[in-house]
């Protein structure tokens, strides 16, 4: 269902279009995301929404919602299968829609932002894409969400012995959790919006997010430890609902597909931008800085890449063509 602008009611409306055998095209689009408006999820967004409302000009409108106001991932998913809402940013929840997602949940796989990029072009939108279609979505373009590093309130994290018994939050995303089991870690599913306050309160020792992530909802005041780990690279994707893609008009389809291409190289800007001035911006809340010894993480996540291996169909032809798009 598209949100009309038009003297009709909506009764009338939809009579007239089941009369004539087609959808009718809407002429309101609603772009929302549930991560903050100040991380980089939520700026993307905002400048897809603005570019795309001078692209489509007087003829159409773009609303833009984040903060969560119409919902977290998961409800904004549900809302581009109903048509309530017309885009969204969906990062590691994406893996409840088809297994074969969770590739960018495997340590210390995308390089680069170019390596990223090459994956998106020859894997996503040629494998992966169409296994999101089936469950009633449409993948547009994968974007920068960033590298993860992990947060605590405990100590620094050189090793992964040095997570045993600490309380992560992570996405719902049943690779995360494996990962930071795997680590030693007590990982927890939880959503974004929710997690300030469990750090805060001391519900959760720690967190893991990219550096955007975390400053955009200033979990800098609540956590004295970052370190440097970057052990998985999450993007974020611009979906919307299969059917509201497929109604929609050929000019609006061409319109997002080219301001789709040109915010993703934007984001990828920006977050390459922000790692280092997002260091330093938490050092001067106070938080120690470290950077972690990845070798001893890489060490021990090879039994993330055989369980993946084992579970997902086709998961190993997945990671070698991945790896091998990094050469």
């Amino acid at each position: 269902m598209k949100i009309l602008r038009t003297g009709m009611t909506a009764s009338l409306m939809a009579c007239v279009a089941a009369l004539a055998g087609a959808p009718v095209a809407a002429e309101t689009y609603i772009v929302a995301v549930g991560a903050a408006s100040n991380s980089l999820q939520g700026r993307s967004a905002a400048k897809f929404a603005e570019d795309l409302r001078a692209e489509l000009g007087d003829a159409h409108s773009v609303e833009f919602y984040a903060d969560g106001q119409l919902g977290d991932e998961k409800e904004l998913m549900q809302k581009l299968r109903l048509g309530t809402v017309q885009f969204t940013l969906v990062s590691s929840i994406m893996t409840n829609v088809a297994p074969e997602f969770a590739l960018f949940d495997m340590p210390f796989l995308v390089q680069d932002r170019t390596h990223l990029k090459a994956i998106d072009a020859e894997i996503v939108q040629k494998q992966l894409a169409p296994k999101a279609e089936d469950a009633g979505l449409k993948v547009l373009s994968t974007w920068e969400n960033g590298f993860r590093q992990i947060t605590n309130n405990s100590r620094p994290i050189n090793t992964p012995a040095d997570l045993d018994g600490l309380k992560i939050r992570t996405p719902s995303s049943e690779w995360r959790v494996a990962m930071f089991k795997e680590w030693g870690a007590n990982p927890t599913p939880m959503s974004f919006s929710e997690v300030f306050v469990a750090l805060q309160t001391g519900t959760m020792d720690g967190q893991e997010n990219p550096l955007t992530n975390i400053t955009g909802a200033n979990f800098q005041e609540v956590q004295k430890h970052l370190s440097l780990t970057g052990h998985v690279y999450s993007p974020t994707y611009l979906t919307t609902g299969l059917q509201t893609w497929n109604a929609l008009p050929d000019d609006v389809k061409s319109a997002v597909s080219s301001v789709a291409a040109t915010v993703q190289d934007w984001s990828l800007a920006q977050g390459e931008a922000a790692d280092n001035a997002l260091v330093d911006k938490v050092k001067e809340a106070g938080m120690e800085v470290n950077v972690a010894d990845k070798k001893a993480f890489i060490a021990a996540s090879a039994p993330i890449y055989e369980a993946f291996a084992n579970k997902v169909e086709g998961g190993a032809e997945l990671v070698n063509s991945a790896q091998a798009l990094a050469n």
